[in-house]
């Protein structure tokens, strides 16, 4: 059975290279399918032969390193996690470009660097071009094949790094949903200008926000990770996580994810959900991804090696730990303890360290820890070190909740504070702040000068998260949520005054919520309103590519800037204004 969609492509009259569309792939929701590549009169149309592929023939990739014993691949997100976590998305492309030829050298087969609020960030605060930085990535770097994935090929230049963004399913890299044609449209650039992976995440878990994202993915040749986005709480249990995984990969998904965006994750729950995951989807990727604060990461990246997952994302020393991945050096001490082979030439750690080093020293004005990035690692630990992780690796192996406790302790208390990291905060496990959300909520409060009420929104937050149908802590609810307890903390009365982002989380313009939301906080906001049902990208019409180009002619010089400007209308604005200004001087 075939079906065929005409697929919407706005072409710019003399400015655009003919479009040559990719090889065919398997759509599994026909009718998102209908509406995401419905026509539009007044765009360029070209027809694409999509192939429907029973569910009981559907297949997935998968790499060397999936089902591989003895074997982990690392994939460093430095350069996008790593900052954003611990210096509000600060740094420049500049400052990335000194690192990122020595972590391709390093035999990384996917690097993270794309994505997230790294878009916005760069038109905001260094005044970077998102799509110019992800070219020069991409020079860096080299294309991918569709089945590049040897760690031995990485090092001899043969078909390139892949280079992973994080997308927000609907939301994009922005924070409300937006029209099914600009999602594609958006992935479309994104994956044809070198971010051939995809790591594609709703903040409710609600699959409907990732359907077209996947899709659109996968339409130019690109890999489409689906992340559960990962918390506690009543309704979060190992059934919801199976449950969402299955659906992400009926949507067609390739790999899978487990995002522990706020440091969540503790190491017994970690073998039960990782096995439950492989015993459920066997063959298919697996990913762990977490931050360290809460001191549960390294301890549970532990557990992934032990359990068969695929791929670690770690960070290198000054941009790991605290709200930040594990550190690569660590997690690579540990892999040689238990006899597991990595991808990754760790000769080059120093160099890194160095030069990341120096670039958290340059953003020290926005660094809320400064004096806790770590001291650099040695290339091998010494012999008290090696007892610790010794010590530390028998008590994970023996699964027990008591024992990995103790491992914990261990690795945070005798391995991470002496090493120059800071100790952890256990007020964040009540939180739930993922590290982005924290230190951008630290620097705006400072902006403001009510940094003093950080704790109280803090024990604030947990409160308003319950109230919302315990929401995982993501972008965009993480910010939604930490607004609305900043408000309710500063103005002294909860809910006297609601933001409209989330009144319309509760009314699910974001999606389905995980829980049922507080029935009076939902009365207070609903203002007699029912609330949504269906499928949020359905709410907002698609944007009329042409007439937008029309209106902004001045300003934009190519489709990458149209889109900049429907995803982020001020800062984009702004940025291609000073572009027309330094053009014309």
């Amino acid at each position: 059975m075939t079906l065929e969609f005409k697929l919407t492509h706005y072409r710019f009259p003399g400015r655009c290279r003919e479009e040559v569309f990719p090889k065919c792939f398997c759509v599994y929701d026909c009718e998102a399918a209908e509406r995401a590549f419905a026509p539009h009169d007044e765009f360029h149309r070209r027809v694409l032969t999509l192939s429907y592929v029973p569910m009981t023939q559907k297949r997935h990739k998968t790499t060397e390193h999936a089902g591989t014993p003895g074997k982990i691949n690392l994939i460093d997100c430095s350069l996008r996690d790593g900052h954003q976590s611990l210096l509000a998305t600060r740094m420049s492309t500049e400052q990335t470009l000194r690192v990122l030829p020595l972590l391709r050298d390093s035999g990384y087969t996917i690097l993270e660097l794309w994505g997230g609020a790294t878009l916005d960030s760069a038109l905001r605060f260094t005044h970077d071009d998102p799509f110019e930085r992800l070219d020069r990535f991409t020079e860096v770097l080299g294309n991918p094949t569709p089945n590049y994935s040897t760690a031995s090929d990485a090092k001899s230049g043969v078909g390139g790094v892949s280079i992973r963004s994080l997308c927000r399913g609907q939301n994009l890299f922005g924070y409300s949903p937006y029209p099914d044609n600009v999602v594609v449209e958006f992935l479309k650039e994104a994956v044809r200008s070198g971010s051939n992976r995809v790591r594609v995440f709703d903040a409710l878990n609600d699959h409907r926000n990732l359907t077209t994202a996947i899709m659109a993915t996968k339409t130019f040749n690109g890999h489409a990770e689906a992340a559960l986005s990962y918390t506690t709480s009543p309704v979060h249990d190992i059934n919801h996580f199976v449950n969402f995984a299955r659906q992400a990969l009926d949507c067609g998904a390739d790999s899978l994810a487990i995002k522990d965006m706020a440091g969540l994750l503790h190491p017994a729950d970690a073998y039960e959900l990782i096995e439950a995951l492989k015993q459920n989807f066997p063959g298919v990727e697996l990913t762990l991804h977490s931050h360290c604060t809460n001191g549960l990461a390294v301890t549970s990246y532990i557990v992934g090696m032990l359990t068969g997952v695929d791929h670690l994302d770690t960070c290198y020393g000054p941009m790991a730990g605290a709200t930040a991945q594990p550190p690569a050096e660590l997690i690579a001490f540990f892999a040689h303890e238990l006899g597991i082979q990595i991808n990754v030439d760790m000769s080059l750690a120093p160099q890194i360290d160095a030069q990341l080093r120096q670039i958290r020293q340059e953003l020290a004005a926005i660094d809320k820890d400064p004096k806790h990035m770590g001291n650099p690692w040695p290339t091998q630990p010494d012999a008290d070190l090696r007892q610790k992780i010794s010590r530390a690796a028998k008590l994970i192996q023996k699964r027990d909740r008591d024992s990995l406790d103790q491992a914990i302790a261990i690795i945070e208390d005798d391995i991470l504070v002496p090493q120059g990291y800071p100790p952890i905060d256990r007020r964040q496990l009540d939180a739930q702040v993922p590290g982005g959300m924290l230190s951008n909520l630290h620097n705006q409060l400072k902006e403001q000068g009510k940094l003093d009420e950080l704790p109280q929104i803090l024990e604030e937050v947990p409160r308003v998260r319950k109230a919302a149908g315990f929401v995982p802590l993501v972008t965009p609810t993480s910010q939604i949520v930490g607004t609305q307890a900043a408000f309710n903390v500063i103005q002294g009365e909860p809910y006297g005054f609601v933001s409209e982002p989330f009144r319309d989380l509760l009314m699910g313009k974001y999606g389905r919520l995980p829980g049922p939301a507080d029935p009076q906080v939902l009365a207070k906001v609903a203002r007699g309103e029912p609330p949504a049902m269906n499928r949020p990208g359905e709410y907002v019409s698609d944007i009329d590519l042409g007439k937008t180009y029309d209106e902004n002619a001045d300003l934009i010089r190519s489709h990458r800037d149209l889109l900049l400007l429907l995803l982020f209308p001020v800062p984009a604005r702004q940025f291609l204004n000073k572009r027309l200004e330094a053009v014309a001087l």
